[in-house]
């Protein structure tokens, strides 16, 4: 079995308790769904760095604090992540789509209007279960 893949997940909300989503590429792995940003955990990188360097990346955001939410493993067949979820505490800047991504903030109880990969359904089942 394949190692998972270390993803570092950030559920970033706004002033109006509105969660940050973003519009997967066509051409990435699950393309064309809606997610949660953040990326890949490098080698040698720690989880709150990599949601650190993703998040200025993707959003062109600098975050302030996180705190871990939840861990979720998910297999898809071809691939195995594991998401590693941290709530974003605090950041500075206003979120736009570096990579040309569309960006939404969504109310929570909203989130199962959106189609998300099978690995962030139990993220969109967390949230929606407080909101």
């Amino acid at each position: 079995m394949l190692k998972p893949v270390h993803v570092a997940v950030g559920i970033i909300r706004n002033e109006n308790d509105e969660i940050l989503i973003a519009l997967r590429s066509e051409d990435k792995h699950q393309g064309g769904l809606w997610e949660f940003p953040g990326g890949k955990v490098e080698y040698g990188e720690s989880v709150v760095e990599a949601l650190g360097r993703e998040l200025r990346e993707e959003l062109d955001l600098q975050i302030l604090g996180a705190s871990p939410l939840l861990m979720i493993e998910h297999d898809y067949g071809d691939k195995t992540v594991l998401l590693d979820v941290w709530a974003v505490n605090g950041f500075q800047g206003r979120a736009s789509g570096m990579e040309g991504q569309e960006l939404k903030w969504v109310a929570a109880d909203k989130l199962k209007n959106y189609d998300f990969p099978g690995a962030n359904l139990q993220i969109v089942d967390f949230l929606t279960a407080r909101a």
